[in-house]
């Protein structure tokens, strides 16, 4: 099981699908982010994982949420996955699996497969989610449901 809840989400710093920077400093204090580790694009689990959370992508913006996709393949291949199933969402690689340490994703299947697990970051950086399986399902549905009462959690909070 990788972070614990509570736990600090790690600084790192990776490349996405396109080129760019992905630097989680950045994200800070903007919103949750929704973060899922997957073993490798194009594989039928993967891309039934990856294409849920497309189906729920909207789900996801409109309760405040960001939902970014890591796996250890490289920018090229993010690309082509990306552009096949019309992805709308940030997919980072992490080809030295530094990142997947960092978060302390293990392998699964007799250390065969790299590990799936999914993760809910408040704003403030706080993992609120750590949901672990080695079955594409269920993801989306756990992490939907923690960033919908994040968002209920903000709405009753009183301004400042």
């Amino acid at each position: 099981m990788g972070l614990a809840v509570g736990s600090t989400m790690p600084d790192f710093r990776l490349r996405d699908q396109n080129g760019n920077w992905f630097d989680s400093k950045d994200h800070i204090g903007q919103r949750p982010i929704v973060l899922f580790f997957y073993p490798k694009d194009f594989t039928p689990g993967c891309t039934a994982e990856v294409c849920s959370f497309r189906d729920h992508f909207e789900d996801f913006t409109d309760a405040g949420a960001m939902v970014v996709g890591i796996s250890s393949d490289s920018q090229r291949s993010h690309r082509y996955f990306a552009r096949r199933h019309r992805l709308p969402f940030v997919l980072l690689s992490d080809p030295k699996k530094l990142v997947r340490r960092k978060f302390k994703v293990s392998n699964r299947f007799m250390s065969l497969l790299p590990g799936r697990e999914t993760f809910v970051i408040d704003k403030t950086g706080c993992v609120v989610l750590s949901f672990e399986a080695l079955q594409a399902s269920g993801h989306v549905k756990h992490a939907l449901k923690i960033i919908k009462k994040i968002q209920e959690n903000e709405s009753l909070s009183p301004e400042v």
